[in-house]
């Protein structure tokens, strides 16, 4: 199975490449380690980006990034939030896809700011930009402020390393019905229904 992680952090180090490195580190330990992950970061392709849009056309290290997302099984996306959104350089990458290339592929989706006011943008803009790439978003998504970083949550929400776990154990559990056959279509695989709960169960 191939895991791809996309992150738009400008920053060197940035919390959004953390919260990225950490939801991987939740799916392959749902997968227990059978998962291939590939990282692209966005800082890194953003001339690459631009000239896609002028040209028509990827580069060889553009494609590379757009094959790696395209070919995985499930897929891990991050942006900070800017002006109460996902980043420019965020929607510019999947704006560069095929419109068909992320249908029906399993994604979890997670995001970063300075406060939890920001944690809207998982619904109201990148649920929706997903939707409309057809892709199958899993339930929990994943908005991480400043104060949620060593916090155990409240009465009412599940501190961060929770919400992470949740997640990780959703997006494996929709990778595991994949296969890939060897004319290198996807093809399904029957789990049973007491698997499949077992496998969304929080660790305890």
């Amino acid at each position: 199975m191939k895991l791809a992680v996309v992150t738009a952090g400008l920053t060197q180090p940035s919390s959004t490449r953390l919260l990225a490195d950490r939801l991987a580190q939740a799916v392959g330990e749902r997968l227990g380690g059978a998962a291939e992950t590939t990282v692209v970061e966005l800082r890194d392709l953003a001339t690459d980006i631009a000239g896609n849009f002028v040209t028509g056309f990827p580069n060889a290290r553009l494609r590379e990034a757009i094959d790696a997302v395209t070919g995985a099984d499930g897929l891990i996306a991050v942006t900070p939030v800017f002006t109460a959104s996902y980043s420019g350089l965020f929607k510019s990458f999947f704006d560069v896809l095929d419109p068909e290339a992320l249908t029906g592929k399993p994604v979890l989706i997670g995001a970063t700011g300075g406060t939890a006011r920001h944690s809207l943008v998982l619904d109201h803009a990148m649920r929706p930009l997903f939707a409309y790439l057809r892709a199958v978003v899993v339930p929990t998504a994943v908005y991480a402020a400043s104060e949620d970083w060593g916090g155990g949550g409240d009465a009412f929400t599940d501190g961060l390393s929770d919400r992470i776990a949740r997640a990780g154990a959703e997006l494996a559990a929709l990778m595991r019905p994949c296969r890939h056959s060897p004319n290198g279509k996807q093809t399904e695989e029957v789990v049973p229904f007491e698997e499949y709960l077992a496998s969304i169960r929080p660790p305890s």
